[in-house]
This record gives structure tokens, C-alpha cells and sequence, in this order.
């Protein structure tokens, strides 16, 4: 690796979420408050992906399940199955009106991902979807908040994701800390 590749890694790894984070720190904050009324609620959060990001949806749902914080209160997750179009079956099966459905993608979110949120979103489910540039096209309508990582570099994303979901984990406990909620 040159330098300046070095240079432009580190920059990725620093410049970039500084940027994101500060343009969504709205948006996060709202989604973290819908998140904790729905828990309150009785809600329980279903998150997936395809790829690697099966893996963090696992990591995700294990996040909210087991807090590593002594006093943090254990949320309701589940991540569900990654096989082939299986996402929008477990949705129909599984999602109720008090329920948060979160899709992860590396770039644009596949078909798979985008009728799941949809499915979700219909069934009365807060959806929230994070992605990567290209920006995918049929979020819009499909999720109430879209967190869309201006990069091409999948380890990039990838790395404002985990930080991403680790922050609406603290956040929504936060909410339930000073009944916000």
C-alpha cells in the first residue's frame, strides 16, 4: 500500500463519518425516539441483510437482546434468515403494527430487501433502512428513515453501519432512562 492509499483509507475511515453523522444526526435521533415508543409499545425489532450484512443484522439483534451496560434493559430482536427471498415470507409471518423492521445493505439494498421493508412498512411497522451509495432508488417509499452512507467503498459503509446501529441502540436507551418516551 502507498501513502497515499493509506492517506485516503484513513481519511475514509475518519472524514466521512464525521460528515454523515453530523448531516443524520436529526434523523437519528427521531428514529431513536420511534424506536424506544415502539419497544415501549411492546415492539420487537426484526433486522436483516444478505452477505456480510447477515452477519450484522445477527450482531444487531444481539446487541439490543444481551446490553453489555449493567442496568440497560434487554429489547425484544430478532434477525432474520438471509436465504433467497425468504426475507418477505418471515415478514408476513412475523411482523406486527407495533414491530421495527431494519434492513442493511452494502451498496443499493436488493429486491429482497426493498419488498421486506415494504411488506413490513404496509403491516403498520417502523421501518428503517441503512445503505451505501448509489443511493437505492425505492427507499422512499418503503422505509420512514433511510440512512444512505455517501460511499462505494463497502468496508466503509460498513464501518459508519456498525457505529450507526450502535448509537440508536444507546439512544433508544437513553429515551427509556429519561422517559422521554
Amino acid at each position: 500500500m502507498t501513502t497515499e492509499s493509506l492517506a485516503r483509507r484513513f481519511a475514509l475511515s475518519t472524514d466521512l463519518p464525521e460528515r454523515f453523522f453530523a448531516a443524520e444526526a436529526d434523523q437519528i435521533s427521531r428514529a431513536c425516539l420511534e424506536m424506544a415508543r415502539r419497544f415501549r409499545r411492546g415492539g420487537r425489532l426484526l433486522v436483516f441483510g444478505e452477505g456480510a450484512q447477515a452477519s450484522d443484522a445477527r450482531h444487531v439483534a444481539v446487541e439490543f437482546m444481551h446490553p453489555v451496560l449493567v442496568g440497560k434493559r434487554a429489547l425484544p430482536a430478532l434477525a432474520l434468515e438471509p436465504a433467497s427471498g425468504a426475507f418477505a415470507a418471515q415478514i408476513d409471518a412475523l411482523v406486527r403494527d407495533t414491530d421495527i423492521a431494519m434492513g442493511l445493505a452494502a451498496g443499493a439494498a436488493s429486491d429482497h430487501i426493498l419488498d421486506a421493508l415494504e411488506r413490513a412498512r404496509r403491516r403498520g411497522a417502523l421501518t428503517l433502512a441503512l445503505s451505501a451509495s448509489p443511493p437505492p432508488a425505492g427507499f422512499g417509499p418503503a422505509v420512514d428513515f433511510s440512512f444512505t452512507v455517501p460511499c462505494d467503498d463497502p468496508l466503509g459503509a460498513q464501518e459508519i453501519h456498525e457505529t450507526l446501529y450502535h448509537i440508536l441502540w444507546e439512544l433508544v436507551h437513553v429515551f427509556f432512562d429519561h422517559d422521554a418516551i
